[in-house]
């Protein structure tokens, strides 16, 4: 064994019996498990957050289905590359055997579109058992054809006692670990940088361990947080994280939280996102959850929006902060948002209905004489400035689509619409 061979590489589990978390596919009875004891082992895409062990457990399928195993990275493997191995993967599967070998794909989402493509006839003439593994939503980035070959298999972050299981198992059973007298009083500071990837756990407990001077080691949060100076928040602009991050910030703000919106919004700047997509952000939420019953709330959003293009970082985020927490306290209604989905609908249903004549624009003699414009109300010269007439077409009138929600102002359009429509839209 190599000393200078990370603690993560060292302790990579060769077998299933070994493999720590994801029970849901490796347990007794998970479906991995169940595929690799039946040999039938289907094209598959791995997706989950770093450090999960994508690239681990497509080796111990390889391995434990006695199946020839080949690798590319994404990264920087060309169509060539994949060909190359493909060709390999055809001789060495042979005539007689229904063991085709495994091809693994480390980080696909980054294969392009012309190179997801080429693998395409290898996977569907089973020349080839495809194993991806992906950080991002292979939704988005494996293309459809592809996909549509593949299962999906999600590799969770780990949860607490898998990581604690990892740490233990490095002091028991690593060669250089063992021989060190290390003592775990306290592992929230290790499990909180991890961020639920074993593999950057494994390499900060390393880093620690080797940074002190003598063989008799104790294990603190103190001592934990004074040896690792920096802990980056792992936030990718432009994955899964970054949909999920925003999903949270708006589901906290909408469900009122100004708590929970503050720390996502934080998780979003430490993590480096545009103040821009933030702030378009909240200006759409302004509208669609608040609406009418705050209308102050999209005039915030929209001077939100200006003022922190004008800014940017760091002082942005005093803004973005005022009006995230603000919007959080509105009251909330998504009458508005539901409107227009339901003229949407009504116009694929309907088509082009004709707008009424006294309605339409008269801009010439002949409009005139066919008698566009005839009998319209002019609002304004009736009392209280409305006039009691039809505005939508003949076979949808009486539709309502507009309900106010129940708060203090949308209460009070309701009223309004009552009074002004009596019964017939049902107000």
């Amino acid at each position: 064994m190599n000393a200078n061979e990370p603690l993560a590489e060292r302790l990579r589990p060769k077998s299933l019996a070994d493999y720590v978390s994801q029970a849901h596919l490796v347990g007794p009875n998970g479906t991995l498990t169940q595929q690799i004891k039946q040999g039938l082992i289907p094209s598959m895409v791995f997706w989950g957050p770093p450090g999960t062990g994508k690239t681990t457990l497509a080796n111990i399928i390889a391995n434990e289905s006695g199946r020839p195993f080949y690798t590319l990275s994404a990264i920087n493997s060309g169509v060539k590359d994949i060909r190359d191995v493909i060709e390999k993967a055809k001789q060495s599967g042979g005539l007689f055997t229904t063991k085709n070998p495994i091809l693994f794909i480390d980080e696909i989402h980054r294969f392009s579109k012309s190179q997801q493509d080429s693998l395409l006839q290898a996977v569907e003439k089973g020349w080839i058992t495809l194993i991806g593994a992906t950080t991002e939503n292979p939704s988005f980035e494996v293309i459809p054809a592809l996909l549509s070959r593949c299962q999906v298999y999600i590799l969770n972050a780990f949860e607490k006692q898998d990581l604690e299981v990892l740490l233990k198992r490095a002091i028991a059973h690593d060669e250089f670990m063992s021989q060190k007298d290390i003592t775990l009083k306290e592992t929230n500071a290790l499990l909180r940088l991890s961020g639920g990837d074993a593999r950057k756990l494994l390499n900060i407990f390393e880093l620690i361990v080797s940074s002190f001077p003598n063989d008799t080691i104790e294990i603190t949060d103190e001592v934990v947080l004074q040896k690792v100076q920096n802990n980056t928040v792992r936030y990718d602009k432009t994955g899964e994280q970054h949909y999920d991050i925003i999903s949270a910030f708006i589901k906290s703000i909408r469900g009122s939280d100004p708590n929970a919106a503050v720390y996502w919004l934080a998780r979003m700047i430490e993590g480096g996102e545009d103040v821009k997509f933030i702030a378009r952000r909240l200006l759409i939420l302004a509208s669609e959850d608040i609406g009418n019953a705050n209308p102050t709330a999209l005039v915030i959003a929209n001077n939100t929006f200006q003022a922190v293009s004008t800014i940017g970082y760091p002082e942005s985020r005093i803004i973005l902060s005022q009006c995230a927490t603000y919007l959080a306290c509105s009251p909330k209604s998504n009458a508005a948002y539901q409107a227009i989905g339901k003229a949407q609908q009504l116009v694929k249903e309907t088509g082009d209905l004709s707008v009424p004549l006294e309605i339409r624009n008269a801009p010439t003699k002949l409009m005139k004489e066919l008698g566009y414009g005839d009998n319209y109300k002019y609002a304004h010269n009736y009392d209280n400035n409305f006039a009691n007439q039809e505005f939508l077409p003949e076979s949808i009138q009486n539709t309502k689509l507009y309900e106010p929600g129940n708060n203090a102002r949308e209460n009070a359009h309701r009223e309004f619409l009552k009074n002004r429509w009596k019964d017939k839209y049902g107000y």
